[in-house]
């Protein structure tokens, strides 16, 4: 785990670097000039004033977002932005690379990319800070302030981006793209299923990249694993700050859910809280002399147990009063999951094979539709040695397994419709020899 990769300095020689500073009016100028020589080249047309919206973001990131991310050292890099940057930048390779296949002008890839990348970036998101919502609250839920929470919210390079949310939020921007340039898509025989089969390996290839990241900055983790290759993460991580809270560290699991009843999942054998007489199913009514009734309320009594270190006094719906010694507080979490590395390599052997299966597919969409089915059975499997998203509704799934399985019933639709059809030509094969 290494989540912080170096600092940008806030001034260099006394001129400040961000906000009203010298990047920002770097960024305006070299953008008036890029604008300037798009229109002499030409001309003020859509394709030229498309590109101001872009302008204007960028500017007010500069401007107004980074200010607010730096920290005492200035602006961190964290590790896992840069992974997702690398893997944009691989997959935009990729792409350009397989556009040649259809004859299709590798501008229309680049364009393309700016088109997906900030719906996928807010899609992505938007799914994390609505499933983490509580968590963003800043400084507190019970008087959050604004400026620190829309900071926190907007810190993407920190971590906490859904990979659903991304695959959404691309999606639209795909959709986006091709009706705005249907016109001159049309005129080189290129239809959106063609786009779709072209970009999908290059989904895959940035998705290995960015999982990598989710390695490197701890998100994403698995459960409980004694395999030679489990991995341990240092304290202040999530997956240590999720074992303290749920009574991990003292042998026994709670529900992860904070709002669920405070119900003792498991008991790790000849651990502490298993020889102090804690079992599964028991139901936790208090906590260190604390009436509690939720998971929530539990864990923060538990981490606060530990950290203290003082005994860890329970009490059961059975009346049953349970004592627990305090344990020393380790340097580092127990052995888990690499769950991001297991999804890492998922995603790369996903987007190999499609590559392979690139030149036998039929009909324009097989090979996207066959990403989707690959990804959403994997993704659900996957799931289950993840615990950092809790298990919600009757199934007790997590929203990517509910995600993948209404992916799996639209995506078995279209496999249903298209296989009825008459055998056609391979996409990207049809495509280049009607645009040659």
């Amino acid at each position: 785990m290494h989540q912080t990769l170096l600092h940008i300095p806030k001034e260099i020689a006394g001129i400040p670097l961000f906000g009203l500073g010298l990047l920002l009016a770097l960024w305006v100028g070299g953008s008036l000039l890029w604008l300037l020589w798009l229109v002499c080249r030409q001309g003020w047309n859509a394709e030229t004033r498309s590109l101001i919206p872009l302008v204007v973001l960028v500017a007010a990131i500069l401007g107004f977002l980074l200010p607010v991310l730096c920290d005492e050292q200035g602006l961190p890099i964290r590790s896992y932005g840069t992974m997702v940057l690398l893997g944009v930048l691989v997959g935009l390779v990729l792409a350009v690379r397989r556009a040649k296949q259809i004859a299709l002008d590798p501008e229309y890839i680049f364009s393309l990319t700016f088109w997906m990348i900030l719906p996928g970036i807010v899609g992505a998101r938007f799914f994390y800070v609505w499933e983490y919502w509580e968590y963003f609250l800043r400084p507190s839920r019970e008087s959050p302030q604004f400026w620190p929470t829309l900071g926190a919210m907007l810190n993407v390079a920190g971590g906490g981006l859904v990979v659903y949310g991304a695959l959404i939020g691309a999606m639209v921007g795909l959709v986006g793209f091709a009706g705005k340039y249907r016109t001159l898509l049309q005129k080189q025989g290129v239809s959106l299923l063609t786009l779709a089969d072209l970009i999908a390996p290059s989904l895959m290839f940035g998705l290995a990249l960015g999982r990598v990241g989710c390695f490197l900055n701890g998100c994403c983790y698995g459960g409980l694993c004694e395999a030679a290759w489990a991995v341990r993460f240092p304290q202040g991580s999530l997956p240590y700050e999720s074992q303290v809270h749920r009574g991990q560290m003292y042998g026994f699991s709670l529900l992860e859910h904070p709002k669920k009843e405070p119900i003792v999942l498991s008991v790790r054998p000849d651990s502490p809280a298993h020889q102090a007489g804690l079992v599964a199913g028991d139901r936790l009514v208090e906590v260190n002399d604390k009436s509690v009734y939720t998971s929530g309320q539990a864990q923060q009594e538990i981490a606060r147990a530990l950290y203290t270190q003082t005994p860890l006094r329970l009490e059961t719906d059975s009346g049953k009063q349970i004592v627990i010694p305090p344990v020393s507080i380790p340097d580092r979490s127990l052995p888990v999951h690499p769950a991001q590395l297991y999804a890492s390599v998922n995603a790369l052997v996903i987007g190999l094979f499609l590559l392979a299966c690139s030149p036998f597919c039929r009909w324009p969409g097989q090979l996207f539709a066959l990403m989707l089915t690959l990804y959403a059975v994997t993704r659900f499997l996957l799931e289950i040695i993840r615990t950092d998203e809790p298990g919600l509704g009757p199934l007790d799934l997590s929203i990517s397994q509910y995600i993948s399985m209404l992916i799996l019933i639209g995506v078995g639709i279209f496999w249903f419709i298209q296989t009825r059809r008459l055998p056609q030509k391979s996409s990207l094969r049809s495509e280049s020899s009607s645009a040659g």
